[in-house]
């Protein structure tokens, strides 16, 4: 009697605790462990919030405008409702973590769902106005019952882990093990907090040290870090197509960036970050006869001297050939713009070039979003200037966009060039150097 009850606990054991951790933390079944898109990467914190480390995260963050997912513990959220709240209204996810950090294999998939999840989940929803759905249990540990969540919550583990709550693993050893393991898709697991039990109370510290140093290189990188929700929705929205192109397609998208090339040299337009070349500048005088009045109130006149934008074109061929749409080729120009914020106004602060420059200027079809940046938006003067710049880049549109014809015979009501701006004063206020 003896052995069959030994047995059968043993039994329920590998139903209940083993088979539920062998399908998703080896085969990912029922999980998020990591993203498809080129690319990009999520940052996720655990644990927290902490009110010693997570406001430090959170500046970290926003010194290099990079937006991550934090997944926290109710009962931390209940005692520090101001974090919860800066997490949210600084454009954050915010993830359930269960309401302690409990193992889900010592407890009922009723009690998890009551007392852990649902009442995490109505502290947050009270806090930020947000009702949480993302979830990831703590030490990544399902039961059996609780695939069951799935109806109601996405359940986000992790394709990288730092063992970042042990102290001894140093500033140096985290960051080199992140940097070389970091790749398209990356979910990167990291913690606010180290009153975890098994963590280190100081950990989160060389975390951050490291951290700093981290989201510089993927910066440089060309690597874009979003949001947990975000990744999710654009891998499901995303249907790739292979890229074919025309014989004739080809040779004009050729024969354009040997121009653009040419381009660059004789106006000697260079790059803000030569390993992430998107963005290119060059600083002229504005020669426009018109005043540009800016949203804060700035003006830049005949003379003033501009940064002049340009975007480069074979990394723009290729966003577009990746884009499912327009709206998010300028979603993803946009948030690749911002990266480069904060190193333009080291060069406003630092380069003697740069010392007079008024502002940053640029004219493009693709304006939408440029606002939530700081940028002024401004229609074009009429004129024969307006008329050539339009089809010039209706011509660039038609090159660079793989379906360029197709797009342009629609809704070409929508292609309308504008004038974008954004002030050195705007600048220096909105973004950290």
């Amino acid at each position: 009697m003896r052995e069959k009850l030994l047995w059968g606990i043993l039994i329920f054991l590998v139903i209940y605790m083993f088979i539920p951790w062998l399908l998703t933390r080896i085969f990912g079944l029922g999980v998020f462990r990591k993203g498809s898109v080129r690319r990009e990467i999520a940052f996720t914190f655990d644990d927290g919030p902490d009110p010693k480390y997570t406001p430090q995260l959170l500046d970290l963050l926003k010194k290099h405008n990079v937006k991550a997912t934090f997944f926290v513990l109710g009962q931390k959220a209940e005692l520090n409702p101001a974090i919860i709240k800066r997490i949210h209204d600084e454009g954050h996810q915010i993830g359930i973590h269960n309401y302690i950090h409990a193992s889900n294999w010592l407890m009922t998939p009723w009690t998890i769902k009551k007392e852990h999840i649902h009442k995490s989940a109505d502290i947050i929803e009270a806090i930020t106005g947000d009702r949480p759905t993302y979830y990831r249990p703590p030490w990544g540990i399902l039961n059996l019952g609780d695939f069951f969540l799935k109806n109601q919550y996405h359940i986000v583990f992790w394709s990288l882990m730092a063992y970042d709550w042990r102290s001894q693993i140093s500033k140096k050893n985290l960051k080199n093990k992140l940097l070389r393991k970091i790749t398209d898709g990356s979910v990167i697991l990291l913690h606010d907090s180290g009153e975890t039990f098994g963590a280190d109370h100081d950990a989160p510290f060389y975390m951050l040290e490291a951290l700093d140093h981290v989201l510089e290189d993927v910066t440089r990188r060309g690597l874009h870090c979003m949001r947990i929700d975000e990744m999710m929705n654009y891998q499901d929205r995303r249907t790739p197509t292979p890229l074919i192109l025309s014989r004739t397609k080809q040779t004009v998208v050729f024969l354009w960036m040997l121009w653009e090339r040419l381009f660059l040299k004789l106006f000697r337009v260079v790059a803000i970050d030569l390993q992430n070349p998107l963005l290119k500048v060059r600083v002229r005088e504005y020669t426009g006869k018109e005043i540009l009045t800016l949203e804060d109130g700035e003006q830049i006149v005949k003379g003033d001297l501009i940064a002049e934008l340009h975007l480069d074109n074979s990394i723009l061929f290729q966003l577009s050939a990746d884009a499912t749409s327009e709206m998010s080729l300028a979603i993803q120009i946009i948030r690749r713009m911002e990266v480069f914020m904060p190193q333009v106004n080291l060069l406003l602060q630092n380069d003697p070039q740069w010392h007079n420059v008024k502002g940053l200027y640029g004219i493009s079809l693709i304006h939408r979003g440029s606002r939530k940046l700081g940028f002024s938006v401004i229609d074009l003067p009429t004129g024969i200037f307006s008329i050539s710049t339009r089809y010039y880049l209706k011509l660039l549109l038609f090159v660079l966009h793989p379906q360029g014809k197709k797009r342009l015979q629609s809704k070409p009501q929508l292609l309308v060039p504008k004038i974008i701006a954004i002030s050195k004063k705007e600048l220096l206020n909105r973004y950290y150097a």
